[in-house]
């Protein structure tokens, strides 16, 4: 079980079934670089972490939450080739350890050190495998992780939108990101299990949905449908769709890249989470040019996981989302019941939905503008504001846990890992 995998941090021994269900928040440790990489938005010292992460931990506590997600710093950690600076991350998850907190670990979030440049760097993915596998055999005790999160964010706000990093617009960089960042993360999840046998990895990934405010939409909404599933096809090695077989071999993937991701995923999957993450702003609706603005909540969460759960079959974790608070003081209460609503739901219809996170634990800085902009705008959605004071929708997931933590019909999941040799 996780508890025994977690009090006993040496073992080895195969995954028993989990009965149970995760309550989760997360440290916000974004961390882009904008204006060509002069500006480095790390949300961890933007937010308050770094002096106060003792005080945010036992807020976690406070709060009845079981998990975390939490992660060192990529830009601050590896410092080159096989060097590292695990100083922080040697304090902060020995704390984690001994308040009984399960850190899902987030080992690249949206920026990549100053050395390493951008996500067009080719060498990216085997610098960070070597990197993933150093990090598990400093801390043997973790067993869940995020290795990359959000690769499909990640690889648009990046290279498509050219708001973060590489700031480029092309197909070509978008695919070569796309590349990049999911070999990052199949060769990252292969060298923690080289250490970890037992590993679990929870994919952190965007769920989006497009949909044609006009028939002439229709074909971009087509494309725009599949192409958001690129990364968690290429992730757990399903073949993507003839439209983007055509698409990533137009734009510079490799066939011996694409057979990379078909023959090394499917060992790989069968230590996967698919985690998801849902907000109001991932419904998009498209206009005959092809152009999106945000459409509200047209399908909603539950229904939108279904159809990732029917394509992938794996059990689902609720890994990201969250709502400003807004003018009446309440909205973010009331989104946070919906989405639990949604999870409810789910589990009725046999979906496995196994965990449950609100992103993040404290407030953020600047997210109203997507990091594009350094204004300083604190997005009131946090469960706690950044002087650590709780927010109401803090106080009703509290409720929440003590709630549902005890009566929450159990579902039990286990993934076949096989015992080391």
């Amino acid at each position: 079980m996780l508890d025994a995998a977690l009090a006993q941090p040496e073992s080895r021994a195969q995954l028993a079934p989990h009965h149970g269900f995760l309550f989760a928040t997360g440290i916000e440790n974004s961390a882009p670089t904008i204006e060509r990489g002069r500006i480095r938005r790390d949300q961890m010292a933007e937010c308050g972490h770094y002096g106060r992460w003792r005080e945010d931990f036992a807020l976690v506590k406070e709060i009845g939450c079981d998990a975390l997600r939490y992660g060192p710093q990529l830009h601050a950690t590896l410092r080159g080739p096989g060097r590292h600076d695990w100083a922080f991350a040697d304090e902060t998850f020995a704390e984690l350890r001994r308040l009984g907190i399960r850190p899902i670990v987030d080992l690249c979030h949206f920026g990549v050190p100053d050395w390493i440049g951008d996500f067009q760097n080719p060498d990216f993915p085997d610098l960070f495998a070597e990197y993933a596998q150093a990090f598990a055999r400093r801390f043997p005790w973790v067993q869940l992780y995020t290795p990359v999160n959000e690769m499909f964010i990640t690889a648009v706000f990046s290279a498509k939108y050219g708001w973060w990093n590489e700031q480029r617009h092309d197909d070509r960089s978008y695919v070569q990101a796309i590349r990049n960042i999911v070999l990052a993360n199949l060769k990252g999840m292969r060298a923690i299990l080289g250490v970890r046998p037992d590993a679990i990895f929870i994919q952190s990934e965007s769920t989006e949905a497009f949909h044609a405010e006009c028939p002439a939409a229709l074909p971009h909404a087509e494309f725009r449908n599949a192409e958001r599933f690129l990364t968690l096809d290429l992730n757990y090695g399903r073949r993507v769709d003839s439209l983007m077989y055509e698409f990533l071999m137009d734009n510079g993937m490799t066939r011996a890249d694409y057979h990379f991701c078909l023959r090394e995923a499917p060992a790989l999957k069968r230590h996967c989470i698919m985690g998801n993450d849902w907000y109001q702003t991932n419904e998009h609706l498209l206009n005959a040019e092809g152009h999106g603005r945000w459409a509200g909540e047209v399908f909603g969460y539950d229904t939108v996981t279904r159809d990732y759960h029917a394509r992938y079959g794996l059990p689902v974790m609720h890994t990201e989302t969250n709502l400003d608070e807004g003018p009446r003081g309440d909205e973010a209460e009331h989104w946070l019941w919906k989405q639990w609503s949604g999870i409810l739901r789910l589990r009725r219809d046999g979906v496995p939905v196994l965990g449950f996170t609100w992103y993040s634990l404290t407030d953020q800085v600047d997210w109203n503008h997507a990091l594009r902009e350094q204004r300083g705008d604190v997005n009131p959605r946090g469960l706690f504001d950044l002087d650590r004071r709780p927010r109401r929708v803090g106080l009703a997931y509290k409720r929440l846990i003590e709630a549902w933590r005890s009566v929450l019909p159990t579902q039990s999941w286990c993934l076949q890992v096989p015992l080391s040799g």
